[in-house]
């Protein structure tokens, strides 16, 4: 099979999204342990091990996802052109790619020795990983869990170079920026999910959109990125290398989240002026019936798929390498 066929499988492009945050948090324990009595320089082998471990993770989960799920895409219009449900590749070779990337992931965190941590926990974290692809068969935690499951990305480069994990605070820093992450990651999954809303609920299935519908699950989005912020900013309270120019990407990173908030919030129309209002919203592209949504009286607009798309992706790509930018002309600052 071509190798295209794989990186589509795992979506590739996708891992601009964890990769930044996992080499801020190793520069972040980097620039602590050059300020250390000896300076601590970091070996090129770790630097070799975090990437591969990123990739070989990301792909080891995306592979899995597709493989659990492979029915339910098969059912939604949406993911019917995936690559197992339209059979471009067998479940055999996605099985067997998911097999090599997890053993990939496990033999790389050998590259962290004598540094046992890694290879400690390998097992543990992947197993986490594909438990993300079952989360939303039981709960509505599934958006926390996913972006958990990206959130551990700069902790476990933080520990790579500074392996150690006791008193608490020594890494609190690293535990805020996964937070972030975490938050950061559930609030664009909420987004994502409004699209397959009505399947959601006709599978039975626990997001948050097939739970509540589009309008009660955006709030929640909206709490997850106002926390994303939050965590981001608490960061210089407890790692002195970062402060006005950090502070000042947290606000941008806010800005940016209100626009892809304001870019898929759903407009409101009283219903009682739906008729007035007819020959306006037909020169719009929310004008049909599939993308109207009654509550309370009033009509709801749903955002198109373009929108989504845009704010699942390009939005956060900026946040991704900008807050990776931004953190490390701080710490050259």
């Amino acid at each position: 099979m071509p190798l295209t066929e794989y990186l589509g499988l795992i979506r590739f492009s996708h891992t601009l999204f964890a990769l930044p945050f996992a080499i801020l948090g190793g520069m972040m324990a980097i620039a602590l342990n050059l300020e250390a009595e000896p300076a601590i320089w970091p070996r090129w082998v770790d630097m070799l091990g975090v990437l591969l471990c990123m990739v070989f993770a990301r792909s080891a989960a995306m592979s899995f996802n597709r493989l659990a799920d492979r029915e339910f895409d098969a059912r939604n219009p949406r993911t019917v052109a995936r690559h197992l449900p339209s059979g471009q590749l067998s479940v055999r070779s996605v099985v067997l790619f998911t097999c090599a990337c997890s053993i990939g992931f496990v033999g790389s965190t050998l590259l962290f020795l004598p540094n046992r941590i890694p290879i400690c926990t390998a097992i543990p974290v992947l197993l986490f990983l594909f438990g993300y692809s079952y989360a939303k068969r039981f709960t509505v935690l599934v958006h926390l869990w996913l972006g958990a499951a990206l959130g551990l990305s700069p902790i476990a480069a933080w520990v790579v170079f500074r392996p150690v994990v006791w008193p608490a605070e020594s890494i609190y820093p690293p535990i805020l920026l996964g937070l972030a992450v975490m938050f950061w990651t559930a609030g664009f999954d909420v987004v994502y999910s409004c699209q397959d809303a009505e399947i959601d609920k006709k599978e039975g299935l626990f997001s948050l959109p097939g739970r509540f519908g589009m309008m009660g699950a955006l709030p929640y989005a909206q709490l997850f990125h106002f926390l994303m912020v939050v965590a981001l900013l608490l960061i210089p309270s407890c790692f002195e290398p970062f402060g006005r120019i950090w502070y000042s990407g947290g606000v941008v990173t806010a800005v940016i989240l209100l626009a892809e908030h304001m870019a898929v919030n759903p407009t409101r129309v009283p219903s009682n002026a739906l008729t007035e209002a007819d020959e306006a919203i037909e020169n719009t592209i929310e004008n049909t019936a599939e993308n109207t949504v009654f509550e309370g009286g009033i009509a709801y607009f749903k955002p198109d798929v373009d929108r989504v798309n845009i704010a699942f992706f390009h939005m956060n790509w900026v946040i991704s390498l900008g807050l990776l930018v931004v953190g490390i002309v701080d710490l050259c600052c």
